[in-house]
Protein backbone atom coordinates (compact mmCIF):
# COMPACT_ATOMS: atom_id res chain seq x y z
CA UNK A 1 0.00 0.00 0.00
CA UNK A 2 1.49 3.36 -1.05
CA UNK A 3 1.61 6.47 1.09
CA UNK A 4 -1.38 8.03 -0.66
CA UNK A 5 -3.60 5.06 0.14
CA UNK A 6 -2.40 4.95 3.74
CA UNK A 7 -3.24 8.64 4.26
CA UNK A 8 -6.66 8.17 2.66
CA UNK A 9 -7.45 5.23 4.97
CA UNK A 10 -6.38 7.19 8.07
CA UNK A 11 -8.51 10.19 7.02
CA UNK A 12 -11.64 8.06 6.49
CA UNK A 13 -11.16 6.36 9.85
CA UNK A 14 -10.85 9.73 11.58
CA UNK A 15 -14.07 11.02 9.99
CA UNK A 16 -15.99 7.91 11.05
CA UNK A 17 -14.69 8.23 14.61
CA UNK A 18 -15.65 11.89 14.76
CA UNK A 19 -19.17 11.12 13.49
CA UNK A 20 -19.55 8.35 16.04
CA UNK A 21 -18.40 10.67 18.83
CA UNK A 22 -20.84 13.40 17.80
CA UNK A 23 -23.92 11.21 17.53
CA UNK A 24 -24.45 10.62 21.29
CA UNK A 25 -23.91 14.33 22.04
CA UNK A 26 -26.52 15.34 19.44
CA UNK A 27 -28.93 12.74 20.76
CA UNK A 28 -28.33 13.97 24.30
CA UNK A 29 -28.97 17.56 23.23
CA UNK A 30 -32.22 16.54 21.53
CA UNK A 31 -33.34 14.71 24.64
CA UNK A 32 -32.60 17.75 26.80
CA UNK A 33 -34.63 19.93 24.44
CA UNK A 34 -37.50 17.50 24.58
CA UNK A 35 -37.40 17.45 28.36
CA UNK A 36 -37.39 21.24 28.48
CA UNK A 37 -40.31 21.38 26.05
CA UNK A 38 -42.29 18.86 28.07
CA UNK A 39 -41.63 20.88 31.21
CA UNK A 40 -42.88 24.03 29.49
CA UNK A 41 -46.05 22.23 28.44
CA UNK A 42 -46.53 20.97 31.99
CA UNK A 43 -46.07 24.51 33.33
CA UNK A 44 -48.64 25.88 30.87
CA UNK A 45 -51.15 23.18 31.79
CA UNK A 46 -50.49 23.81 35.46
CA UNK A 47 -50.97 27.55 34.93
CA UNK A 48 -54.27 26.96 33.15
CA UNK A 49 -55.37 24.64 35.90
CA UNK A 50 -54.48 27.24 38.50
CA UNK A 51 -56.49 29.89 36.68
CA UNK A 52 -59.44 27.54 36.42
CA UNK A 53 -59.29 26.67 40.10
CA UNK A 54 -59.01 30.33 41.08
CA UNK A 55 -61.89 31.24 38.76
CA UNK A 56 -64.08 28.52 40.26
CA UNK A 57 -63.22 29.68 43.77
CA UNK A 58 -64.20 33.25 42.89
CA UNK A 59 -67.49 32.10 41.38
CA UNK A 60 -68.24 30.02 44.46
CA UNK A 61 -67.47 32.99 46.70
CA UNK A 62 -69.73 35.28 44.66
CA UNK A 63 -72.53 32.71 44.66
CA UNK A 64 -72.17 32.35 48.42
CA UNK A 65 -72.35 36.10 48.99
CA UNK A 66 -75.37 36.42 46.68
CA UNK A 67 -77.04 33.55 48.51
CA UNK A 68 -76.42 35.32 51.81
CA UNK A 69 -77.99 38.49 50.42
CA UNK A 70 -81.09 36.64 49.26
CA UNK A 71 -81.38 34.65 52.47
CA UNK A 72 -81.27 37.89 54.45
CA UNK A 73 -84.99 38.35 53.77
CA UNK A 74 -87.65 36.01 55.05
CA UNK A 75 -89.50 33.50 52.84
CA UNK A 76 -92.63 35.61 53.35
CA UNK A 77 -90.84 38.70 52.02
CA UNK A 78 -89.44 36.74 49.07
CA UNK A 79 -93.02 35.76 48.20
CA UNK A 80 -94.09 39.38 48.65
CA UNK A 81 -91.42 40.58 46.22
CA UNK A 82 -92.47 37.95 43.68
CA UNK A 83 -96.10 39.08 43.94
CA UNK A 84 -95.03 42.73 43.69
CA UNK A 85 -93.16 42.07 40.44
CA UNK A 86 -96.09 40.07 39.08
CA UNK A 87 -98.30 43.11 39.74
CA UNK A 88 -95.78 45.42 38.06
CA UNK A 89 -95.66 43.18 34.98
CA UNK A 90 -99.45 43.39 34.59
CA UNK A 91 -99.03 47.03 33.56
CA UNK A 92 -96.44 46.54 30.81
CA UNK A 93 -97.48 48.55 27.76
CA UNK A 94 -99.61 51.09 29.61
CA UNK A 95 -98.87 54.67 28.49
CA UNK A 96 -96.74 57.30 30.16
CA UNK A 97 -98.54 60.40 31.34
CA UNK A 98 -96.81 63.08 33.39
CA UNK A 99 -98.32 63.31 36.88
CA UNK A 100 -100.44 60.17 36.48
CA UNK A 101 -100.46 57.62 39.29
CA UNK A 102 -102.36 54.76 37.58
CA UNK A 103 -103.88 52.44 37.05
CA UNK A 104 -104.50 53.32 33.39
CA UNK A 105 -101.44 55.54 32.87
CA UNK A 106 -98.35 56.39 34.89
CA UNK A 107 -95.34 58.60 35.22
CA UNK A 108 -92.22 56.88 36.60
CA UNK A 109 -92.69 57.57 40.32
CA UNK A 110 -96.44 57.20 40.02
CA UNK A 111 -95.85 53.69 38.73
CA UNK A 112 -93.51 52.63 41.56
CA UNK A 113 -95.69 54.18 44.26
CA UNK A 114 -98.81 52.53 42.79
CA UNK A 115 -97.22 49.06 42.68
CA UNK A 116 -95.94 49.28 46.24
CA UNK A 117 -99.27 50.68 47.47
CA UNK A 118 -101.00 47.47 46.35
CA UNK A 119 -99.01 45.67 49.04
CA UNK A 120 -99.49 48.12 51.88
CA UNK A 121 -96.38 50.28 51.37
CA UNK A 122 -96.96 54.02 51.25
CA UNK A 123 -94.09 55.74 49.44
CA UNK A 124 -94.04 59.23 47.98
CA UNK A 125 -95.24 59.70 44.39
CA UNK A 126 -92.16 61.89 43.79
CA UNK A 127 -88.94 60.15 42.67
CA UNK A 128 -86.64 62.53 44.58
CA UNK A 129 -88.45 61.81 47.84
CA UNK A 130 -88.57 58.08 47.08
CA UNK A 131 -84.79 58.28 46.98
CA UNK A 132 -84.89 58.98 50.73
CA UNK A 133 -87.26 56.09 51.53
CA UNK A 134 -86.20 52.66 52.77
CA UNK A 135 -82.57 51.61 53.00
CA UNK A 136 -79.65 52.56 50.76
CA UNK A 137 -78.32 49.64 48.68
CA UNK A 138 -74.98 49.25 46.92
CA UNK A 139 -75.21 48.45 43.22
CA UNK A 140 -73.33 45.18 43.79
CA UNK A 141 -75.96 44.08 46.31
CA UNK A 142 -79.18 44.71 44.38
CA UNK A 143 -82.03 42.25 44.55
CA UNK A 144 -85.49 42.00 43.02
CA UNK A 145 -87.91 44.64 44.22
CA UNK A 146 -85.31 47.32 44.97
CA UNK A 147 -85.96 50.82 43.65
CA UNK A 148 -83.29 52.15 41.27
CA UNK A 149 -82.85 55.82 40.49
CA UNK A 150 -81.49 57.82 37.56
CA UNK A 151 -81.10 61.38 36.44
CA UNK A 152 -83.27 62.55 33.57
CA UNK A 153 -82.75 65.01 30.74
CA UNK A 154 -84.53 67.69 32.77
CA UNK A 155 -83.27 66.91 36.29
CA UNK A 156 -79.62 67.84 35.90
CA UNK A 157 -77.58 65.88 38.44
CA UNK A 158 -80.62 65.23 40.63
CA UNK A 159 -82.88 62.17 40.67
CA UNK A 160 -85.41 62.37 37.87
CA UNK A 161 -86.41 58.78 37.14
CA UNK A 162 -87.12 55.58 39.08
CA UNK A 163 -87.84 51.91 38.39
CA UNK A 164 -88.07 48.53 40.15
CA UNK A 165 -85.37 45.85 39.81
CA UNK A 166 -86.62 42.63 38.19
CA UNK A 167 -83.25 40.85 38.01
CA UNK A 168 -79.65 41.60 39.00
CA UNK A 169 -76.24 40.13 38.22
CA UNK A 170 -74.25 41.20 41.25
CA UNK A 171 -71.00 39.89 39.79
CA UNK A 172 -71.07 42.40 36.93
CA UNK A 173 -73.32 45.05 38.44
CA UNK A 174 -75.79 44.74 35.55
CA UNK A 175 -79.52 44.62 36.17
CA UNK A 176 -82.94 44.87 34.55
CA UNK A 177 -85.73 47.07 35.85
CA UNK A 178 -89.39 47.74 35.12
CA UNK A 179 -90.43 51.37 34.85
CA UNK A 180 -92.81 53.85 33.25
CA UNK A 181 -90.65 55.17 30.43
CA UNK A 182 -91.69 57.82 27.92
CA UNK A 183 -92.67 54.90 25.67
CA UNK A 184 -94.82 53.35 28.39
CA UNK A 185 -94.30 50.72 31.08
CA UNK A 186 -91.50 48.38 30.01
CA UNK A 187 -88.51 46.38 31.21
CA UNK A 188 -85.08 47.83 30.38
CA UNK A 189 -81.44 46.89 30.88
CA UNK A 190 -79.25 49.25 32.86
CA UNK A 191 -76.87 49.98 30.01
CA UNK A 192 -76.08 52.85 27.67
CA UNK A 193 -78.35 55.79 28.48
CA UNK A 194 -79.45 54.40 31.85
CA UNK A 195 -76.00 53.20 32.93
CA UNK A 196 -74.67 56.71 32.39
CA UNK A 197 -77.50 58.23 34.43
CA UNK A 198 -77.60 55.75 37.31
CA UNK A 199 -77.69 57.44 40.74
CA UNK A 200 -78.34 54.74 43.34
CA UNK A 201 -80.82 52.29 44.86
CA UNK A 202 -83.12 52.01 47.87
CA UNK A 203 -84.67 48.91 49.46
CA UNK A 204 -88.25 49.20 50.69
CA UNK A 205 -88.79 45.56 51.69
CA UNK A 206 -85.97 45.05 54.15
CA UNK A 207 -87.10 42.39 56.63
Amino acid sequence: MNLKNILTTILLASCCAAASAQTPATSSTMTAHQRAHQQQLANVKSSKMDRTVIGDMLKDDIAKRESEIVSAISPESQKLVADLLAEANKHIGKPYRHGMKGPNAFDCSGFTSYVYKQFGYSISPASRIQYTDGKKVDRKHLRKGDLVFFTSRSSGKNVGHVGIVVSADNETGKFKFIHASLKGVKISDCEGYYANRYVGARRIITE
